[in-house]
């Protein structure tokens, strides 16, 4: 960086050498993700109140009729749940697959995206009904404490699914493999080992499958913890942003992020639940049912509520997100000290997170500090630390 060079000029200059079409259509797409996601929160109310007109759950249930009451929720749980998949499917088409390859984020076949869409539902129906069972097994034995005890129960649930999920569910949707020797391996088992994580758990996997997006991660808790990269990375990435890029997920390992979100959550939930506890009879008069708050064919009431106060919570998960991101920054600074590398991978994810959003938007819907942002802080970084960047030339992996 020149010596005359302020940090702040440089972020801006780094951003505005996106050019002006890349930050117009970047700009396009983070705006429509948002709208989705209100969207998204109408369709699910309007599937509830489908589904209550259409008395699917008390047609089932009156089938049921007979069978032990663990069964027969467990049951119309995970039904309620592949039936909504499939209301739901125009919508699903539109938003996740359409709008990903309309901005070139993803060259995903449509067959290959309907089947991981119905494996998705069988799984996310699952589990989905086995968390159901255990909300409304608490709504019959504790009564009106019931959201109280759910609260917790959530917290219990979201440890045991990062526990599970890098073993259990991640490897149906992709393929993970160990990354092969040479300097990416090199790189991938020296942050594994500031980590605390085994080297065996270092994998690479086919992220492109999905998505074009460039990513790295490091997931799971305890014995499950891994570190994971796309191959997307692995194309598109210089070894220095590998590396950087990966001791940034490794951050929020080593700083306990995923253990603040387990206290954090059940919090929120307790926020969710008591204003559901009140609102549901309310909600069910509105959308024409006659179900009671523990009857299990009140689902759709029950989940469309879900919907419209979880995206109040929005701004605070987004928020506390927020923080982590800065901090886990702040460690890849630390232990690799490649500020240009962090900016240059930081500018890859422009191309779906406008680096530049109002502070309003930034607010409410960012989950990650602004690009500019995070690009300033690297450039911070290193003007403070000049001497010790000096002379970094990051190139293409060597594959």
């Amino acid at each position: 960086m020149p010596q005359a060079l302020s940090p702040a000029a440089e972020a801006a200059r780094l951003v505005d050498g996106l050019g002006a079409a890349a930050l117009a259509k970047s700009a396009s797409y983070t705006a429509t993700e948002e709208m989705l996601m209100i969207a998204g929160v109408a369709v699910s109310v309007f599937i509830a109140w489908l589904m209550v007109r259409l008395r699917l759950l008390d047609r089932i249930a009156a089938r049921l009729q007979g069978w032990r009451w663990a069964f027969s929720t467990l049951a119309i749980g995970f039904l309620f749940f592949v039936v909504s998949d499939v209301l739901r499917l125009p919508w699903t088409l539109f938003a996740d697959w359409h709008i990903s390859r309309a901005f070139d984020l993803s060259s995903q076949p449509l067959g290959d995206f309907l089947s991981q869409a119905a494996l998705s539902s069988v799984v996310s129906g699952l589990f989905g009904a086995l968390f159901i069972l255990g909300i409304y097994a608490l709504i019959r034995r504790t009564g009106r404490r019931w959201w109280i005890w759910t609260g917790g129960f959530t917290a219990l649930v979201t440890a045991a699914m990062l526990l599970l999920a890098p073993v259990l569910i991640e490897p149906l949707f992709n393929d993970y493999k160990p990354v092969p020797p040479g300097p990416v391996r090199v790189a991938l088992e020296e942050i594994a080992d500031r980590s605390g994580i085994p080297h065996d758990h270092i994998y690479m996997f086919d992220g492109s499958r999905q998505s074009d997006i460039f990513t790295a991660n490091v997931s799971g808790i305890g014995p499950a913890a891994r570190i994971a990269i796309s191959d997307v990375a692995l194309d598109r990435a210089s070894l220095d942003e590998v590396k950087v890029v990966t001791a940034h997920e490794a951050g929020h390992y080593v700083l306990g992020h995923v253990w603040r979100h387990i206290l954090v959550l059940p919090l929120l939930a307790f926020f969710v639940l008591a204003l559901l506890d009140r609102l549901f009879a309310p909600a069910a008069r509105l959308l024409g049912s006659g179900a009671q708050l523990g009857d299990p064919v009140g689902l759709p009431v029950f989940m469309a509520l879900v919907s419209c106060l979880s995206l109040l919570t929005v701004p605070a998960v987004n928020s506390l997100t927020r923080i982590g991101e800065a901090q886990a920054d702040a460690y890849a600074l630390r232990t690799t000290n490649l500020p240009d590398a962090l900016a240059s991978a930081l500018l890859k994810t422009a191309e779906y997170r406008y680096p530049r959003p109002y502070p309003w938007q930034e607010l409410v819907f960012y989950n990650h500090p602004s690009v500019e942002k995070r690009v300033l802080a690297a450039m911070e970084w290193k003007a403070a630390h000049r001497d010790d960047t000096a002379g970094q030339q990051p190139g293409h992996v060597p594959r």
